[in-house]
């Protein structure tokens, strides 16, 4: 709970909008039943002010975006922090040299500008449900590629208050991992570049939209992969998940109200009022048979 302090200070503040005790249910494409305290954030100024008073009273945060790869705690401990800066949709009205974007623009929008105009390159974040910032977060991708490559430039608020701009290099992202995002720093704007154009690109996300249709349950309410694809550098192999766990028979497994996805082994569907202990039980559950049949370790791709 927050302190009455704070409260006061968050609803003075006409930059953002305090909810407390919240129904985070539509803010996790898992659906999980989950409630918490909130603070929207306006623009920049409220998000700054945000941060600042959040760690001046020593209170954890976490940003919430779309909900994507992430578990939501049945009862937040910590605030979450949504970003809703205004943004001229115009910009996408046209081809620009390149883009200067708020973190929380969808990639929905994203995809459909990049085909429409065969954007080459930002066909790699296709399909993924997810606000830009959240995507950068965890270096989002499909088997198109990440999102890393398109970045050149990321703002953020540090936890102290102030802004901070990064500029990306070839050491910033890894698989599913960025390296310049510290612990309270909140990503607010990004720059995408644009590489040329390609009439193919447009075709491209197209098939690989239907691709998605039909071999995920893009219709279900899940956080996505639930796993990483296991990595052995030094020999140079790749386990896949999905494949291992379908393997071992666990498509179609159902615990509480999941089950492992009929359609990807690597997607967990909740179908009925399921909470973040019972997926978390699930995963272990999984994790283990896996270790136990194979000798490998999956690591989790969906944040807790």
């Amino acid at each position: 709970m927050l302190p009455a302090n704070v409260v006061e200070k968050l609803k003075q503040n006409s930059n953002l909008e305090l909810e407390l005790d919240k129904d985070l249910r539509k803010f996790s494409t898992m659906r999980l039943a989950a409630t918490g305290d909130m603070v929207t954030v306006k623009n920049l100024q409220g998000l700054k002010d945000t941060v600042k008073l959040f760690s001046e009273n020593n209170i954890k945060y976490r940003v919430l975006g779309w909900g994507a790869n992430i578990l939501l705690p049945t009862k937040a401990l910590h605030p979450y922090i949504q970003l809703d800066f205004s943004f001229d949709r115009s910009l996408l009205d046209n081809v620009q040299p390149e883009y200067v974007l708020p973190a929380s623009i969808s990639l929905a929008v994203l995809t459909s500008h990049a085909a429409k105009f065969g954007l080459v390159g930002w066909e790699v974040f296709t399909g993924i449900p997810a606000s830009l910032g959240g995507a950068i977060f965890m270096n989002a991708g499909t088997n198109l590629g990440e999102i890393g490559s398109l970045v050149k430039e990321v703002r953020l608020v540090t936890n102290n208050g102030e802004e901070k701009l990064i500029k990306i290099d070839n050491k910033s992202f890894s698989y599913r991992h960025n390296h310049f995002i510290n612990d309270g720093d909140v990503v607010y704007q990004a720059t995408l570049v644009n590489k040329g154009q390609d009439p193919q690109i447009s075709q491209k996300i197209k098939d690989y939209l239907e691709m998605r249709n039909r071999t995920q349950p893009l219709k279900e309410a899940t956080c996505g992969c639930v796993f990483k694809n296991y990595q052995d550098l030094e020999r140079g192999f790749t386990c896949r998940a999905g494949q291992f766990i379908d393997i071992i028979g666990l498509k179609g497994f159902t615990y509480k109200g999941l089950r492992v996805s009929p359609k990807h082994a690597n997607f967990m569907e909740n179908f009925g009022d399921s909470n973040y202990e019972d997926v978390t039980t699930m995963i272990e559950l999984m994790r283990n048979e896996l270790k136990l049949q194979y000798g490998v370790s999956f690591s989790p791709e969906v944040e807790f």
